[in-house]
């Protein structure tokens, strides 16, 4: 069994580092791609209600595919996985460059973005597994800090230069651009070597992983109940604020604020640019106060998260100018993302350190199926909702709130058991260490 506390393991690593540099390559593909296959869509139909029941759908194969990525990221070789995953969306990306104006738009794009969000839904799984492979228990924060900033970084170049690219070329550079990236990610990747054992398993694939599935979910229902608690919330909570601001921002920006065409896609693409900065900087600050951040206070996070919401749906409400209310928007974004990446940050480190190392690629791929798995609804819904309320839609933003507010302080209790279980996980190591 690895040693979790491996002094030799260094924080910055060769394999570490290239890792990073894979991610920051093959993220910004992904961000710049994510980021103009649902605007495109929106801007051919104008439909939110369409929108939204695409993005719904475009979400069930990351859900299902992220039980299936931790298998296999317990299985097989993580660098393997993440290079074939990269390999194969620049074979999909090429598909779609072929195929647009040749068949139906949206069964093109919903196509594609089923594949896509089925992809990412195997592929993380693998990325957050080799992390403890990689560090030893006490960089394991500061190595998910350093995953995320990359992540948010992608997410703040990648929809600035789509939203560029988008404005003024169409979408067409943006799918050459992504092809690019995926490909050099993949050939960057074949150089990572990620310490592994091949398990003997007996049994066909299919045995196999139901096998790993149910050790799985049992070791999160009877062993570690509050994880599974917490995968519930989260799945909670991304079904009212993720889905909202996944739904919610395009149609805002594109639709419903006083903007021309070219300027609303641009402005769109700055605002997802802005909220990746947000999450940028909230990873920073996870770095930064890594052992500092109280477990148990993890709710307080959530609570200030939803009072963001307040703000927006002033701006709606208001009769103010068009940039005013983009730009109140655009601030009560940033510091929702900046929360939320901390209480993101801290749940995944303390999972990462409480599941044993032989299940943590199973348990975390079926947490993050949990905490995924509501969010279609969500899009389904708050896309009926932006298509049949354009006079009152601040009322959504209002119930968001209140919703969240509630979710967080029925957590309360939950954040002090996992500061109790990380405690008690951190005695026991450190017993193990001086015996």
């Amino acid at each position: 069994m690895r040693n979790r506390k491996d002094t030799s393991k260094k924080m910055w690593s060769r394999n570490f580092l290239m890792v990073v540099i894979g991610q920051i390559i093959s993220l910004f593909g992904n961000a710049v791609l994510r980021f103009a296959l649902p605007l495109y869509l929106l801007n051919e139909t104008g439909s939110a209600a369409l929108f939204g029941v695409v993005s719904a759908c475009a979400f069930i194969p990351m859900i299902v595919l992220s039980p299936v990525g931790g298998i296999f990221a317990d299985r097989v070789n993580k660098r393997n996985i993440m290079v074939v995953l990269d390999f194969s969306t620049a074979i999909l990306v090429f598909g779609v460059i072929v195929l647009l104006g040749k068949m139906n738009l949206v069964a093109l794009l919903l196509g594609a973005m089923f594949l896509l969000y089925g992809i990412q839904g195997a592929y993380q799984p693998a990325v957050q597994a080799s992390m403890p492979a990689l560090l030893a228990e006490e960089h394991i924060m500061q190595g998910n800090a350093v995953i995320n900033l990359v992540s948010s970084f992608s997410g703040l170049i990648g929809p600035v230069v789509g939203g560029a690219l988008f404005g003024f070329y169409g979408i067409m550079p943006i799918l050459y651009v992504s092809v690019v990236c995926f490909v050099l990610s993949a050939v960057m990747e074949i150089f990572i070597q990620i310490p592994y054992e091949k398990k003997q398993a007996q049994g066909n694939i299919f045995a196999i992983g139901f096998g790993d599935l149910k050790e799985s979910f049992h070791y999160m229902s009877k062993e570690q109940p509050l994880i599974m608690r917490l995968s519930f919330a989260v799945a909670a909570i991304n079904m009212i604020l993720s889905a909202l601001m996944i739904i919610g921002m395009p149609v805002i920006v594109t639709q419903m604020l006083a903007f021309d065409s070219e300027t609303a896609n641009r402005l769109y693409g700055y605002a997802e640019g802005i909220m990746a900065m947000g999450s940028l900087c909230g990873g920073i600050g996870a770095g930064v106060f890594a052992g500092k951040i109280k477990t148990k206070n993890g709710y307080l996070l959530l609570f200030f998260d939803a009072l963001t919401l307040i703000p927006i749906g002033v701006a709606l409400l208001l009769p103010i100018p068009a940039m005013v209310a983009y730009v109140v928007i655009l601030a009560s974004c940033f510091v929702m993302m900046f929360l939320a990446t901390l209480f993101s940050i801290q749940l995944m480190s303390y999972l990462q350190i409480i599941v044993p190392s032989e299940l943590i690629g199973k348990v975390i791929s079926c947490a993050m199926c949990i905490g995924m798995c509501a969010s279609p609804i969500g899009q389904a819904i708050y896309g009926a909702l932006f298509e049949g309320m354009r006079n009152g839609i601040y009322l959504v933003f209002y119930a968001a709130a209140a919703l969240t507010v509630l979710l967080a302080f029925g957590l309360k209790k939950s954040f002090v058991e996992l500061e109790q279980i990380v405690d008690g996980k951190g005695s026991e190591n450190m017993h193990k260490k001086t015996a």
